[in-house]
């Protein structure tokens, strides 16, 4: 069975209505990067950052996985997949995908503001009442923390990424600017022989000596043509 890779970005949650960070329009717009998504933004004003990942779990909460999504999951009959995904929200989980390395962290979960990544203190937070209040406590003591890789913050999980991408016969990047580091070096860990598809309406910086088959489309309508051409 081919292995196939996705690599997924806010492009890919933006058609079921997740608000996406950098677009016109977008959360960054409205909340300067550095106060929301950065340790020292934590620091100086943990109430803030509190609140903005309470009010985005709350419209996650609201929104369904759509058929881009659904897509992805129903390629893991005829494929061996993971997703590697950029975005923090649970829609791949929710459209049936088995194998996910969330390189960003997950919105629905919490940690320790003492050591973030120690498993013993990550915990899913209820679904009917996914909020963290001031004087949440985590296993070691410390404030409970949303479970999120922000600015300035090592990325544990992409080393496990690499190896996966290393591995693909198959890697599709679907709804990323490739701007980010240090997902937009996964590009650069595929193998020789990979077929590499791009699915975005828009046009995205990459080396074009990859060979890249850029189907200029948004996710949904993107992966149905996609399908059609891993059928043939």
């Amino acid at each position: 069975m081919k292995k196939l890779v996705f690599l997924t970005g806010a492009g890919m949650s933006a058609e079921s209505g997740i608000s996406t960070f950098r677009d016109s329009g977008g959360l960054w717009e409205q909340y300067p990067v550095e106060a929301v998504a950065s340790i020292q933004g934590y620091e100086r004003n943990p109430e803030l950052v509190q609140r903005f990942y309470n009010e985005r779990r709350a419209q996650l909460s609201s929104v369904q996985p759509n058929e881009g999504h659904r897509l992805v999951a129903s390629l893991e009959k005829d494929f061996d997949v993971t997703v590697v995904t950029q975005n923090v929200d649970d829609l791949h989980e929710r459209a049936g995908s088995h194998k996910i390395i969330h390189l960003h962290g997950e919105l629905m979960k919490a940690t320790s503001s003492r050591n973030p990544n120690d498993p013993k203190c990550i915990v899913t937070l209820p679904a009917d009442n996914p909020v963290i209040k001031m004087g949440d406590k985590a296993k070691d003591g410390s404030q409970l923390r949303p479970f999120i890789v922000w600015f300035g913050e090592s990325v544990p999980m992409i080393a496990s990424a690499i190896d996966e991408v290393a591995e693909a016969d198959i890697l599709v990047i679907i709804g990323t600017s490739l701007n980010v580091y240090p997902a937009a070096g996964l590009l650069n860990y595929a193998n020789l022989q990979c077929r590499i598809y791009l699915i975005d309406p828009k046009d995205v910086p990459y080396d074009q000596t990859l060979g890249v088959h850029h189907i200029k489309k948004g996710a949904s309508e993107g992966m149905k043509e996609l399908c059609e051409l891993l059928r043939k």
